[in-house]
């Protein structure tokens, strides 16, 4: 199968994901500076998993620029993730309204771990349709970033229940980890 379809509906639902992001953004009740206040931690929350959408987003984009078909494993391992994305918006919601409190923390890093691995499994689906010699499997190569994330986000989750701040800090280093696209797979359709 062609991979059109597969990318025009996941390009569909992140775009929906982020919309309902934004929807659930309280409007400041006052229109001077210290109205903002009270916003602040929801809007935080809001920054931080808009850009976790946006970096999945882009990876995904720049996964299937390197691979030309799919299968149905890979329609369920897209959908899989898709599943994981979706929840963020909910997961954002409640960690946002409740600042710093252990359990919406967690449930966030179960949320993003689960993210994690369901893209690794796309990633090792599509590999394994492509071969171990196909493009993404040489532009990936070994994926420490990846194994560093899923890490974090594991790590987030006990010390939501000790230090929730170190869990904000798991997320914010997996974000930055992230943030500038990775380039491994452009410099291969390039050469």
């Amino acid at each position: 199968m062609s991979k059109g379809r597969l990318e025009a509906f996941s390009d569909g639902v992140i775009a929906v994901i982020i919309t309902i992001m934004v929807l659930d953004l309280k409007m400041p009740t006052g229109t001077d500076w210290s109205a903002l206040a009270p916003v602040w931690p929801q809007f935080t929350c809001y920054l931080m998993s808009f850009f976790f959408v946006g970096i999945y987003w882009n990876n995904h984009h720049h996964t299937l620029q390197a691979v030309q078909k799919v299968n149905g494993l890979i329609l369920w391992a897209n959908l899989h993730l898709l599943f994981w994305l979706s929840l963020i918006p909910w997961a954002t919601r409640w960690m946002a309204a409740n600042d710093r409190a252990a359990i919406p923390i967690a449930v966030y890093g179960v949320v993003m771990l689960g993210t994690g691995v369901a893209y690794s499994l796309l990633v090792r689906a599509l590999i394994a349709h492509h071969g171990k010699d196909s493009l993404l499997a040489q532009a990936l190569g070994s994926n420490h970033k990846g194994i560093r994330s899923l890490t974090l986000y594991a790590l987030s989750i006990p010390m939501a229940f000790v230090h929730p701040i170190v869990s904000y800090v798991c997320f914010a280093v997996v974000a930055i980890n992230w943030i500038i696209p990775d380039s491994r797979i452009e410099k291969r359709l390039e050469s």
